[in-house]
Parts: structure tokens; sequence; C-alpha cells
């Protein structure tokens, strides 16, 4: 049990430490294929760290939640870490605790509070935000529950750690219709919820055209360190998710010792590099969709799901 609880320990520390490193390989070849020097891929380091050391201004209107929502947006992704498996293929201590469906729950409780706390504030453009970041995870939500459906469906269950097992052996599922529609409805998931092109610029500053960085306009200091963190580690996890679970469930620790998880942690940087490098293709082919326009991303991923769970119906 020590060893499991050690492991999870391990895990968290992974997410936390490179979860800001990801963001900062995505916005530097971004900017390399725009041909443009870019920032360093470290510069999210920096970027948190000088936000810790800077003073905390909270509106006076603002209420507890604007105060309690940056460590609710910093916790989720950490919890979910401990139910994912981000580098080991064999269940740990709290893997039990909670299946996909739980995990995209929590994460979205963290989107939720997030958009109370820009209402609270007072601010003008965070409403305006808050309403857009809600209208596009009502969209989402229905496609979450119907890709952990066809999931269950498939594997038997939706937690983790036994659907990873069921992609690996036998290989052949992992060539199932159902898998592969199943694997791009998650995909623009993805991109739904990180707030990437084509339904959201995170590197846009344009107040009325913002959806997700709207929500922390008004935090700064340690709280807006901590919303900022918060937000690399949620996708960090969804990579995870998506990698280790769906598309490449292979390179993680098949043994309980110390040095074969350490193993996996290089393993698990050169699958999610190569998820980037997609990513940023698709960033640099397509330009930001109108809103209205988002509804439609997202139905054509809701279509896509119930593709796969139709395709797994008929092949059952």
């Amino acid at each position: 049990m020590f060893h499991r609880v050690f492991f999870n320990v391990i895990q968290v520390v992974t997410t936390m430490l490179f979860a800001p490193l990801v963001s900062g390989v995505v916005s530097r070849l971004k900017e390399i294929v725009q041909s443009k020097r870019g920032p360093s891929i470290f510069q999210p380091y920096r970027d948190i760290w000088k936000q810790f050391h800077k003073d905390e201004v909270i509106p006076e209107q603002s209420s507890w939640i604007f105060r309690f929502t940056p460590y609710l947006v910093f916790v989720t992704p950490i919890f979910v870490t401990l139910l994912i498996p981000v580098l080991t293929d064999y269940p740990l201590f709290f893997a039990f605790m909670g299946d996909m469906l739980g995990g995209g729950f929590v994460l979205s409780l963290g989107g939720f509070f997030a958009a109370l706390a820009a209402v609270d504030t007072g601010n003008p453009y965070g409403p305006v935000g808050a309403s857009r970041t809600r209208m596009v995870g009502f969209l989402a939500e229905p496609v979450f529950m119907v890709v952990f459906f066809t999931v269950s469906f498939t594997a038997g269950s939706t937690i983790p750690y036994i659907v990873q097992q069921h992609w690996v052996t036998p290989l052949a599922n992992f060539f199932e219709p159902s898998h592969v529609l199943l694997m791009l409805a998650f995909l623009m998931l993805i991109l739904a919820e990180g707030g990437r092109i084509p339904v959201d610029n995170p590197a846009g500053h344009f107040e009325l055209a913002m959806i997700d960085e709207s929500k922390s306009l008004e935090y700064s200091g340690c709280s807006f360190a901590l919303v900022k963190w918060g937000g690399h580690m949620k996708m960090f996890v969804l990579l995870c998710i998506f990698l280790n679970v769906l598309v490449t469930p292979w390179g993680l620790a098949h043994e309980q010792a110390f040095g074969a998880v350490l193993l996996a942690i290089p393993f698990l940087l050169f699958k999610i590099l190569c998820f980037v490098v997609v990513l940023v293709v698709i960033e640099s082919s397509l330009s930001k969709l109108r809103l209205f326009r988002i509804a439609e991303f997202l139905g054509a991923a809701f279509v896509t799901s119930v593709a796969a769970m139709i395709s797994r119906l008929f092949a059952s």
C-alpha cells in the first residue's frame, strides 16, 4: 500500500511540474510555425513565479466565491490525477474512488466556480465570458456522457485503468471503428475544454472575444498564479486521459518499482510532445470560429460520439 501511495504522489508531482512546460511548448511551436521568435518554453514557469511574488488585489464587491475559486481550480486537476493512469498501468491507491465520468464532473466543477467568480466581480467582461463558457460546457457535457457510455459499453467499465487494459489486450480492439470515432470525438472535446482553436484562442487579449481567459481578468497575485497553474494542469490531465487511456495506452510502468515509474515519465512526455505537434498543426491550419459556429463544432463531436456508440452496438 505504501508503494501505491508513493507512486500516486509521483504522479501528482509530475502533473504539477510538467503541465506548464506543455503549455510553453505549444506556444513556442505555434510561434515557430508563424515564423516568429516567440517566448521561451519556460515562460509559463516565469509567469507563475512572478505572480506568486506580486500583491493581490480583490474587488470590494466580491464574495467568498471569488476568493475560494482559485484554490478549487488548482486542486480539481490534482484530484483527477489520482484517478487516472499517468505513469502506471496498474491501479494505485485512489484509483477506484471515481471513474472517468466522475473525473469529468470534478474538472467541470472548477470551471463552474470560475464562471461564478467571473460574475461575482462585477466586471462587465467577466459575465460575458462566463456565459460563453457555460454555453460551451452545456454543449460539451452531453458529448462527454455519450463518450463515457460508449467506453463503458465497450470495455465493460469506466475505471480508466480497466479501460486502458482493454485497448492494450488484444491489440485488435484498438482499431475498432467505435474506438477510432471515440478518439476523434474526445479530441474535439479537448479543443473545446482546453480553450484551443477553433473554439477559443488562449493567446487572444481582446476582451469581447475572450471565452476562457475572461474568467480570470480580475485575478492578480497568488490567486492568478493558482488559476493559471490549474489551467495548465487541466490540459495536462485531459491529455493523459486521451493518450494513456484511449490513443497510446503503452509505455506505462508495469512493475511496482521506483525506477520503472520514473522511466515512464520520459515516455509520457514523448507522447504528449507528439500530440502537441498535431495540436499545433490543427491550430495553425484553422481560424477561430464565430461564436454561434461553436455549436456546430460540438454538434459534430456529439454526432461522432453517437456514431461510435451505434458502431459498437452493431459490432456486438
